[in-house]
């Protein structure tokens, strides 16, 4: 649920009472039993040797216009509070299509009790895309379980400003690491029977500042009237950033994964609203990409009826003003709207529920009972022990050996808290595991552990200097519907309160201090240099504290990788200072960094950032050598030898990065993921990892021609452990550039 009005949250009340106003016009609520027998049984389209879209065309051609008209819009005008249980429904036509049923979302599903797993940003920090898979396999299970049809996830935003509300929903900074992390994640999800949704579509990359935050008073975190709202926010991107950006992961989804559904945004984008973005909704994501499946509408992101019907918009899920049957049937009735238009929304809604088996199965059950809660916890467990990055170990203090470690201190009042983000994140656990239950069950009985939540600074100073070992926990808090005025772990509203002076002292009395983060993106850390640990174990779900306790024991080998830049100052942001950038001037911003997100960003400009893109840290350690570039029949393969140099068995995650030649106006910054795995290797034990370039891979976005394009070049090929440590290098000639030294030489297209 892209939207938030659920558990507290205060805003989007008049929406609320708009559709309440139109409770008669959506009709009777879809939230009961429904037949056993969804297809009916009778007519020609329940026959399952035909195609989806033969049987989505019989179908059509059986229903009156007002029953097409009755499938634009959800039922269910409380599913966004949640009253009726799932987030939204669709009463389908009785006798001939079934009802439907929505959830949020991808930190569990919130419907009554669930299990909370750890955000999407914590997958993203695995790189691993089989674990985003079983991440998804798990929410599809719960979904299924509780009832539902369509899962509202993943989110596939890139994160352009670290400030944004939501970047712990998503996948990052980098386009190839959110296409590959979405693709598994919508295949766990799909393979459990389950569409998933593919949001939010498109340049949705911030929430809007509370102008109470920016004063210190408190506020609704939804704020009505935010500065750079999303409800009203225009994004001016040029089409290239589009295309190299923000584009690629919903690409993926749709080419790849085969999603069903795609949710666009309540943002315009070059001045129309995404919902009625012809050029983006019919043009790229239906024309270009051959999307068959349903576009639905965030809720509420839905304005004009007409525009709407005409730019692509399939569904709207709630409130169901816009494509309520009175200015539909309107909207016909003028000729501003045809009959082909509305047939072309309609079959689309069938076909993706006939290609997912939604006619050909009896209806999903609410079956609680089915869910497998110990073998999801475990499950959990497993993903988040895979995306705890440690970014710094000195001594080394870590992994902890209660041999030698007599009393630990646990400090922070996260330590004894579940947490996660807000809005349509805020998932109640089945069960929950702090840090500080973690700690303490790990340690076990010969070692002392003895907490203090950190809010009596002189109190929690004294108990870490009478300890062998300090851990403090400390926590951001991020939500849905309020982008972050600051970095710092006080924003916003000292939620946690006053963390970066709490870690200071204390590290101060101890010079084994360990930091613990959970946090849902980038912060600042003014205080690393006076730590002996510090990891992010993000957002982590309800085993976190388990999973966290296992890496500082050593029982697991920590093996996450930054899915994001950390800065050392706000000041070293792409947008900051630059209101026109972000947050906007009279809602409207201009992208003016273009291609220069994250990462490339901070090398564009030759800043240092406090942790690298793809940086983490191992209890052992890793060589790379043997670096070759091969020519391929569509491109190249580049390929490198990694070794455990260490101790312990571990993970790490081997990264290949391109620097593509600039052209004229067309700059390009230094580095570019072009591909990563993660392997793992037992003490001495080497693998040679591989990494395939196609002509997108070394292509880029050409506006004159509106095409990708390969230029002629010396391209620099770059192997490493994160975006700043490339030990390996290289230079491949493309399309006949004369480079001396060149690994290889290839000639090679642009992979449509």
């Amino acid at each position: 649920m892209k939207h938030g009005v659920r558990r507290g949250r205060t805003g989007m009340r008049a929406a609320v009472l708009a559709a309440l106003a139109v409770v008669a016009l959506a009709g009777p609520s879809a939230t009961g039993a429904r037949a056993d027998d969804q297809c009916g049984g009778t007519g020609p389209w329940c026959n399952t040797s035909l195609t989806a879209d033969q049987r989505a065309q019989l179908l059509l051609e059986a229903l009156s216009e007002s029953q097409k008209i009755s499938l634009l819009a959800g039922n269910d005008v409380l599913g966004v509070t949640g009253a009726s249980g799932h987030t939204g429904s669709s009463a389908g036509v009785p006798g001939l299509v079934p009802s439907v049923h929505f959830t949020d979302g991808t930190a569990g599903i919130r419907q009554g009790p669930a299990t909370a797993v750890p955000v999407e940003l914590a997958v993203a920090a695995s790189f691993d895309p089989a674990l985003a898979q079983l991440d998804g396999s798990l929410l599809g299970n719960e979904a299924k379980y509780k009832g539902n049809d369509v899962i509202y996830g993943p989110t596939l935003t890139v994160m352009r400003v670290a400030q944004a509300g939501r970047t712990f929903q998503a996948f990052g900074e980098d386009p190839l690491l959110a296409s590959r992390l979405g693709v598994g994640l919508i295949d766990g999800i799909q393979s459990q029977g389950v569409i998933a949704n593919a949001n939010i579509y498109l340049a949705n990359n911030q929430e809007g500042i509370d102008p109470t935050e920016l004063s210190g008073m408190p506020g609704s975190p939804l704020g009505a009237g935010t500065i750079g709202s999303r409800y009203l926010i225009d994004a001016n991107v040029d089409e290239r950033t589009l295309r190299e950006i923000y584009l690629p992961p919903f690409e993926a989804a749709v080419k790849e994964a085969h999603v069903g559904t795609v949710m666009c945004a309540y943002n315009l984008v070059n001045g129309t609203y995404n919902c009625e973005n012809g050029p983006l909704l019919n043009g790229i994501l239906k024309q270009q990409w051959g999307f068959p499946g349903v576009v639905l509408s965030d809720y509420g992101a839905s304005h004009d009826t007409v525009a709407s019907l005409r730019g692509g918009l399939d569904l709207e899920p709630w409130p169901g003003v816009a494509y309520a049957p009175a200015p539909v049937t309107a909207a016909l009735a003028s000729g501003l709207v045809t009959r082909a238009q509305l047939d072309d929304h309609v079959r689309r809604y069938l076909r993706t529920l006939f290609a997912a088996g939604v006619f050909d199965r009896s209806a999903y059950a609410e079956e609680e009972a089915r869910i497998e809660k110990a073998a999801h916890a475990a499950t959990a467990r497993r993903i988040e022990e895979g995306s705890i990055t440690l970014l710094e170990n000195r001594g080394p203090v870590l992994p902890l050996d209660p041999s030698h470690v007599r009393s630990i201190a646990v400090i922070g009042k996260p330590a004894g808290s579940f947490i996660t983000g807000g809005g349509s994140s805020a998932v109640t656990p089945y069960s929950a595991v702090t840090p500080l239950q973690g700690i303490t069950e790990r340690a076990g009985p010969g070692v002392h552990v003895a907490y203090d939540d950190g809010s009596n600074a002189a109190r929690a100073v004294a108990l870490a200097r009478a300890s062998d070992v300090t851990v403090v926990v400390a926590a951001n808090y991020e939500t849905e519907g309020a982008d972050l005025n600051c970095l710092t772990l006080e924003c916003p509203h000292n939620a946690y309160g006053e963390q970066d002076s709490l870690i200071e002292q204390v590290a101060a009395a101890n010079p084994k201090t360990i930091v613990v983060l959970e946090t849902g993106g980038p912060v600042l850390t003014p205080w690393r240099g006076l730590l002996s640990g510090l990891l992010d174990a993000w957002y982590p779900g309800e085993q976190g504290g388990a999973a966290i306790a296992r890496v500082l024991f050593g029982d697991v080998n920590p093996s996450g990788h930054l899915p994001v830049t950390f800065p050392q100052s706000e000041a070293e942001e792409p947008t900051a200072g630059d209101l026109q950038s972000y947050p906007g001037v009279a809602n409207s911003e201009t992208y003016k960094e273009g291609v220069s997100v994250g990462y490339r960003w901070f090398d564009a400009h030759n800043l240092q950032p406090a942790f690298p893109f793809g940086f983490g840290l191992s209890y052992t350690s890793f060589s790379y050598g043997g670096l070759s570039v091969a020519r391929t029949a569509g491109g190249a393969r580049v390929s490198a030898m990694i070794t455990n140099a260490g101790s312990r068995k571990g993970s790490t995650v081997a990264q290949l990065y391109l620097g593509l030649p600039a052209q004229p106006g067309v700059p390009e910054p230094p580095a570019q993921l072009r591909g990563f795995a993660k392997l793992t290797l037992a003490p001495g034990r080497s693998r040679r990892v591989s990494f395939a370039l196609d002509g997108r891979s070394l292509a880029y976005w050409k506006t004159a021609t509106g095409a990708w394009t390969v230029a002629a070049g010396c391209d620099p090929v770059m192997v490493g452990s994160s975006s700043r440590e490339l030990p390996l290098t290289g230079t491949l000639a493309i399309n006949g550039a004369s480079c001396p030294g060149a690994l290889a030489s290839v000639k090679v297209s642009p992979t449509p």
